[in-house]
């Protein structure tokens, strides 16, 4: 029984941490585009919008080398 006087407040405290970490994501907006991200995902990024590849993007060679580097570790 004097265990409860432990679990209790260690209980208490830890439902007071996920709440305010529950109002902190409310008021820092994780919230507000619940949608972008699933129809981000859908959206093909190696075509422009006139319908050619992207291929004089800045960057993308460079990026393209890390990739492939990242791939063979």
């Amino acid at each position: 029984m004097t265990v409860l006087v432990y679990l209790v407040p260690i209980a208490l405290g830890l439902g007071l941490t996920g709440l305010l970490a529950f109002l902190w994501s409310l008021k820092s907006g994780q919230y507000q585009d619940m949608d972008g991200a699933a129809l981000r995902i859908l959206g093909d990024d190696d075509v422009s919008s006139a319908g050619d590849p992207v291929g004089d993007e800045p960057g993308r060679q460079n990026r393209d080398r890390q990739r492939a580097r990242s791939s063979r570790l």
